[in-house]
């Protein structure tokens, strides 16, 4: 059992930055790539990023890439998501999830939601023109 929570969502300005966060309650945290998705207002979910075992892989969706950075912290069972410049269109509830039946070390084998297992109960994130 995986329990995530994360924080860090808000009211921002459009090109403005925000750090969501993530933190795992698993004392195996460190075995499990992870992943964060958002969903906006009536579309499904989509994959925003995810990132390896040890963070030394990292994939994004083409709609974040040079803005947004995922990175983890295995020491504090923590992922986190850093977006800058940030765009009316990143208006979502960011999830961040935990997969722990796949053993496929590459980060861009985990774009899709059916590859998680544990999902955290989400952050709003509400950016303004």
């Amino acid at each position: 059992q995986v329990l995530l929570v994360e924080s860090g969502g808000g009211l921002v300005q459009a090109g403005g930055s925000l750090r969501l966060s993530c933190a795992a309650s698993a004392r195996t945290f460190s075995m499990y790539p992870m992943g964060w998705f958002r969903q906006a207002p009536g579309k499904e979910r989509e994959f925003v990023a995810a990132i390896s075992r040890s963070g030394g892989s990292t994939h994004y969706a083409d709609s974040v890439k040079g803005r947004f950075t995922i990175s983890r912290d295995n020491a504090k069972n923590t992922v986190y998501l850093q977006m800058n410049s940030l765009k009316p269109e990143d208006t979502a509830v960011y999830y961040c999830a935990a997969s722990t039946t796949y053993t496929q070390y590459s980060a861009n084998y985990y774009y899709t939601d059916e590859k998680y297992d544990y999902w955290g109960q989400g952050t709003q994130v509400t950016v303004s023109s």
